[in-house]
């Protein structure tokens, strides 16, 4: 038998593709690991195996009637609970929502599925995809967060609980999991993945993004992901055709990094900071070592007024008829988002677009800036999530941006890399980012 958990996303498809294995024997491959590991890791609010098998089924009686087959035919995935299904209850991980589902299937499960792909269920995610964390725990260590809010998408790629996952970012919600769960994962540019029918938390900030356990297969499945959409008007015309190829060819000559420190290095721990320094020092040719520009400082204060003032707009209505059903943490950002005042937000929104304009000269000199994905490992609690103090700028900007897992931290645990590219540059971001990754596990 082959072993699938080898194999990149591509590789299994081919073999799908060619007769050398079927859907039915892939999903029956991670259906035993889910059995094995999800008592202890918990990355699943809805996962049904019986459907799941049908739905595998019915790819494989597809394919053989001749009929064309997409990228990823018969490929299972996992899906953030934020992302509404038809067949399946999209809860948002707030009891508010418990056994409700969406009238329709958002945008992007209506492009998984014409690649030939499976849902094959609904990963955790904190409260409304904010902090209130899940039940999930990391799959390295079980008294410690994988991070959130996108926890379960993570969690389950890093157990081999499924090939690839879906997941959102608005702070650091994609890049932090990835990092505490030691997997690939890559929030692209602002405006390149649709987000119509998805939970709303921030207009201006939300983004979709995914999880692989390597460079080339989150490339394929954003690929795929990548369309405009006219019900999402963030959303440009930008052609994902040659993403993967790009990624697979990578930079035309060493590339050059910027490795930023950040004000907040002296929140990473101590032994990730070593781990850092040796990264750093091992590519001491391509990396050179950086102060943030000052203006950074604002963009946290920036972020933060625009998330809470959305917060407070998308989700009064819970506040008012629910305020004891939401945590602490939601109460709070609802109530400081609805004291920001109108010039407070409109400034806030302005500085989007005049800092990242003086902002993407860098990558005129540069092919990526370098910086921690998180301040250290997974921190040994479930009662948070971590901290998006690495991540923020990038969102706010709307910079694409991977977690790499090239470092161990404290007690072995992973620790990631992030790397962040120039706007829609995705193509050759993807091929640097493979290049790294290639570079270190070499």
């Amino acid at each position: 038998m082959i072993d699938i958990f080898s194999l990149k996303v591509e590789e299994i498809a081919s073999k799908i593709k060619d007769a050398q294995l079927t859907s039915v024997e892939v999903c029956e491959k991670y259906i035993e690991r889910i059995n094995k590991f999800e008592k202890d890791v918990k990355a699943w609010v809805h996962f049904d195996k019986k459907l799941l098998l049908e739905k595998a089924a019915e790819a494989d009686e597809y394919r053989r009637s001749g009929k064309p087959t997409g990228p990823l035919h018969g490929i299972p995935i996992a899906v953030k609970d934020i992302v509404g299904t038809v067949d399946m209850p999209t809860e948002c991980g707030t009891v508010i929502r418990k056994g409700k589902s969406y009238s329709q299937n958002a945008e992007i499960i209506d492009l998984l599925l014409a690649a030939g792909a499976i849902v094959m269920g609904k990963t955790a995610t904190a409260e409304l995809a904010y902090l209130g964390p899940p039940k999930t725990t990391n799959p390295h260590d079980h008294s410690r967060t994988p991070g959130g809010s996108s926890s379960g998408s993570a969690a389950a790629v890093a157990s081999f609980m499924a090939p690839l996952s879906i997941g959102s970012q608005t702070g650091g919600s994609v890049i932090r999991p990835a990092s505490y769960c030691g997997v690939v994962g890559y929030k692209p540019t602002y405006g390149l993945i649709s987000r119509n029918g998805v939970l709303k938390t921030s207009e201006k900030l939300d983004h979709l993004g995914v999880f692989g356990r390597t460079v080339e297969d989150v490339a394929l499945l954003a690929k795929v992901l990548i369309k405009k959409d006219k019900f999402d008007s963030a959303t440009v015309y930008y052609s994902a055709d040659g993403m993967l190829e790009e990624t697979k060819k990578g930079p035309l000559f060493e590339p050059k990094f910027i490795f930023y420190k950040t004000d907040h290095w002296k929140n990473v721990e101590k032994k990730s900071k070593e781990a850092f320094e040796y990264f750093i020092k091992s590519f001491k040719k391509n990396i050179e070592i950086f102060d943030t520009p000052s203006y950074f400082k604002d963009i946290h204060k920036y972020h933060q007024i625009i998330y809470e003032t959305d917060l407070a707009n998308n989700f009064g209505l819970y506040y008012k008829k629910y305020k004891k059903k939401l945590s602490k943490p939601m109460q709070d950002a609802i109530v400081k988002g609805n004291k920001h005042s109108a010039k407070e937000y409109a400034e806030a929104i302005d500085f989007m677009k005049r800092s990242y304009e003086s902002y993407e000269e860098v990558f005129e000199d540069y092919h990526g800036v370098l910086s921690p994905s998180s301040p250290g490992v997974a921190p040994k609690s479930l009662k948070s999530t971590g901290s998006a103090e690495f991540n923020k700028v990038w969102s706010y900007l709307g910079t694409p941006s991977i977690s790499l897992p090239l470092l161990q931290g404290e007690d072995k645990m992973p620790l990631g890399v992030q790397l962040i590219g120039a706007k829609y540059d995705d193509h050759r971001f993807l091929g640097v980012a493979n290049w790294l990754e290639k570079e270190c596990n070499n």
